[in-house]
């Protein structure tokens, strides 16, 4: 016999209790989401504070760490956390999250290492910031479903949602920003407001949803993370040259990690589809508005999750060195240039959100999928040095897309959910939004490594000979992997001073010497070749948020799952369970 012991929670809440849980898990939200993009700019200021030069033969592992540690950890916790919100209380698992995310960055701002050891130290810190923030993420959508009546979700989400988006954006800005300052206060920012919204939870967050107590899935979770970390780790690594190619996807290294992160995947689903209590509940994928909005989030997520890296670069690399900008000052200034994106997500996110409180989000997510593919479309045609009015206003255009997708869509996968299981399927679909990001992250990077290693190379090679390097020296260069090149650009370093070093410039004519770590040498130099990666990179984008679109459009009409339908399923849950031997009892019910 099998007893459900379902505790239904339903403290006495003043009517304003909703718009303080908004404002409570806006603020959680933005900080996870600030974090996992304010290295970004601030990385240069951060390798010189614990003094390791990230370009060195053997310190790309700390690179692509720092970079990506954060969301590979998040992308594998966040499932389960949100399960243990469903078991144990969300409000629960939330305020346990803002405790180690608080923690874990100021363990990050007090580093008193130096070098690889510095570094290792950072990483770490930077991985139980990830795992602080996997619980807030996971637990935040189900308070604010708990809390809001269905007719006011999509506003309430759509503002919470718009926090999450902006804050990868808003943390660009503010790393440049600290990080030119002094670099410990990229991650001391985080301790102030984490501290206030640590206390701020534990005084005024209540437990309104349910509480389903249930064994933990233990076989589930180590399948599912074991397999998705294998997988992360083998996209990131396939970027990376290998065995004296540019790229690393036929390494043995990465197959055994792609194989076995495949085979442990199929593995855990076997589980799942066995276990009394699984982690992933898979029936949640015969809900038809959950099943076609996670499935357009991890689209979409696929299709815009490169887009940052590749217009950092662009702006870093070409476009600010071609107007004037040193090479020191474009990581900031990228940020700063980027911020139509965000302006748009800001203008589109609240009211999509509440639009689709009234009339649904088939038509507004699908129709912000199909902007985004035309926005896509519209970069394509940019020159390589373009102007910036056309540059800005694309990504305004952008970034309301955006925002008229993922408020929406957010909320109708939320809706769709039965209470009980709020925790575990938003969990589930944050787990396919952050998992996209890193795969689009691979993807992206691929396609522009591929058009950069068409003519690089020999591009590379005779600018250098021309301006009197020697031919040895000018020949290893040119040989040199192209996401070298992209490092050093997208770390907001003078690529050609990096590669070369000043030994040998040292030798050169003042004149040479000049044009080469020149403002114009490096963009003339990358502007062809970068302009054909960019070119598949953003056609690849417009595909696959096309592809988004009809996933979006195939959820059907607006749907809310009633709690007279948790009941039910309540009770055929008992039923059908394996253990439960064909005897019901309606006493179980607490």
């Amino acid at each position: 016999m099998s007893v459900d012991t379902t505790l239904r929670i339903t403290p006495m809440v003043s009517p304003r209790y909703k718009w303080l849980v908004l404002t409570n898990t806006t603020v959680g939200v933005l900080l996870a989401t600030i974090d996992s993009s304010i290295m970004l700019i601030a990385m240069p200021d951060i390798f010189r504070g614990v003094k390791l030069n990230p370009l060195a033969p053997g310190n790309s592992f700390y690179l692509l760490w720092m970079i990506l540690g954060f969301l590979v950890v998040s992308s594998v916790l966040v499932v389960s956390l949100g399960r243990l919100g469903d078991m144990y209380g969300r409000v629960k698992m939330y305020n346990l999250g803002f405790v180690i995310y608080t923690a874990a960055s100021l363990v990050l701002t007090v580093d008193p290492l130096t070098g690889q050891s510095g570094a290792l130290w950072l990483i770490v810190g930077r991985l139980f910031q990830g795992v602080g923030a996997a619980f807030l993420i996971a637990n935040s959508a189900a308070i604010l479903t708990d809390a809001f009546p269905s007719n006011q979700r999509g506003l309430a989400l759509g503002i919470n949602n718009m926090a999450g988006i902006s804050g990868a954006f808003i943390g660009l800005i503010l790393g440049g920003v600290l990080g030119a300052i002094d670099w410990r206060l990229v991650f001391l920012v985080s301790v102030p407001f984490g501290l206030f919204g640590t206390i701020w939870s534990y005084i005024n967050l209540k437990e309104l949803g349910e509480r389903h107590r249930a064994r933990i899935d233990w076989a589930g979770n180590l399948t599912f993370a074991v397999g998705l970390i294998l997988v992360m780790i083998g996209i990131t690594y396939g970027i990376e040259p290998s065995g004296g190619k540019t790229m690393g996807w036929t390494s043995l290294p990465v197959l055994l990690e792609l194989g076995v992160g495949v085979a442990s995947m199929m593995a855990f689903l076997v589980i799942e589809s066995r276990v009394d209590e699984p982690m992933f509940r898979l029936p949640l994928f015969k809900i038809k508005a959950f099943t076609f909005g996670t499935l357009a989030t991890f689209l979409a997520g696929i299709g815009r999750g490169g887009l940052m890296f590749m217009l950092i670069i662009w702006l870093q690399g070409i476009w600010l060195p071609l107007h004037g900008y040193s090479f020191a000052r474009t990581p900031l200034w990228a940020g700063i240039l980027m911020l139509p994106l965000t302006l748009g997500f800001l203008i589109a996110g609240p009211l999509s959100g509440y639009l689709s409180d009234q009339f649904g989000a088939r038509y507004l997510a699908t129709g912000g999928m199909i902007g985004s593919a035309g926005s896509f479309v519209l970069l394509l045609t940019l020159p390589i040095n373009f102007g910036y009015l056309d540059f800005a206003t694309i990504l305004l255009a952008f970034g309301i897309s955006m925002g008229a997708f993922a408020s929406p869509n957010r909320a109708a996968v939320m809706n769709s959910l039965p209470a009980r299981h709020r925790g575990a399927g938003g969990g589930m679909n944050a787990t396919f939004q952050s998992s996209a990001q890193v795969l689009s992250i691979g993807i992206f990077f691929t396609l522009m490594i591929i058009g950069l290693s068409t003519t690089l190379s020999v591009t590379l090679t005779h600018g250098l000979i021309v301006h009197g390097v020697p031919a040895a020296v000018a020949t290893k260069i040119g040989s040199l992997p192209p996401v070298s090149i992209l490092f050093a650009a997208f770390l907001g370093y003078n690529p050609i001073k990096s590669l070369v070093g000043s030994k040998v410039l040292g030798h050169l004519s003042v004149a040479n010497r000049t044009d080469l770590i020149g403002h114009s040498y490096f963009p003339h130099l990358i502007s062809a070749p970068f302009h054909s990666g960019l070119k598949s990179a953003f056609i690849f984008g417009a595909v696959v948020l096309l592809i988004a679109a009809g996933a979006s459009w195939s959820r059907g009409a607006k749907y809310v799952h009633l709690e007279s339908e948790d009941h039910l399923s309540a009770q055929l849950e008992e039923i059908h369970s394996p253990s439960a031997e064909g005897v019901h009892h309606a006493g179980d019910h607490a």
